[in-house]
């Protein structure tokens, strides 16, 4: 049974209050970074006490308020995914590397789809005061102003930030980079991918690629994106919700060649 108007919109004002409660949670922890008790789970790959709690915070207010609905997060894994109507799909802390690093580039992201339809999409940046939120056909705003992509032709007219973890080879990366650098474009990354698919959709940036990405760090962003007026790949579609995979978001005439930037 697809979801009804009223039911969208309900989970689209609950998810805007809860998000900013989890965004001052995770401030709590930003301040107090000296008491943290920090795990690797890869090389240049970490996790704290306070990316897991941020996340139960967000898992348990759900649970309470929509138990039928399904969760999807990046740090307690997915619940009830198997027919769900609907599921959310949660990173407490996206960049968690400049967050321990006590910079500002990190946000709490939260999407909510049915399907491989994208419904609602926040990203919040508590510690950068930036606020991005979409609802499917309802626009994209940032802190409450209405947003879209720039109107780049070239690459020369913008900045375009490359997503990098080390489930991509460097030698993808160079050559993602080289397209990029020989084509008059120029790179950007801040740790964050939530927020970089958002500066798309804001117009900071003209386009975000990325050779795999998880659905936990993109899909809130990516509604952004394409509500703003830019085009996006068809992520859950292309990837599949749990394996992740290839990202391209970008003002609409920079797609193409960006799409074929990455090997």
């Amino acid at each position: 049974m697809q979801m009804t108007d009223q039911q969208i919109d309900q989970r689209f004002e609950f998810a805007r209050e809860l998000i900013v409660k989890a965004g001052e949670l995770a401030m709590t922890y930003f301040n107090s970074l000296e008491t943290l008790d920090i795990q690797s789970k890869g090389p240049q790959d970490f996790v704290s006490q306070a990316d897991y709690n941020t996340e139960v915070l967000i898992k348990e207010a759900i649970k309470a308020k929509y138990p039928e609905d399904a969760f999807f997060g990046e740090e307690t894994g997915a619940a009830d995914l198997a027919g769900a109507k609907g599921i959310w799909v949660v990173d407490p802390i996206d960049g968690t590397q400049p967050f321990l690093m006590g910079m500002s580039s990190w946000c709490v992201s939260i999407a909510f789809i049915s399907g491989e339809e994208m419904l609602i999409g926040l990203v919040y940046s508590p510690a950068g005061n930036q606020f991005f939120a979409a609802q499917k056909g309802k626009g994209a705003t940032l802190n409450d102003k209405p947003i879209k992509v720039r109107d780049a032709k070239t690459l020369n007219d913008g900045i375009v930030s490359v997503g990098y973890s080390n489930r991509t080879k460097p030698s993808e990366l160079i050559q993602m980079m080289t397209g990029l650098l020989e084509n008059g474009g120029m790179y950007h990354r801040n740790g964050s991918g939530a927020l970089g698919i958002c500066y798309v959709g804001s117009g900071a940036l003209i386009g975000y690629i990325e050779k795999h990405i998880y659905s936990w760090d993109c899909l809130a962003a990516l509604l952004i994106v394409q509500e703003a007026g830019g085009r996006i790949n068809n992520f859950i579609k292309d990837n599949g919700l749990e394996g992740g995979g290839k990202i391209v978001a970008a003002s609409p005439a920079l797609f193409d060649q960006l799409n074929c930037f990455i090997p």
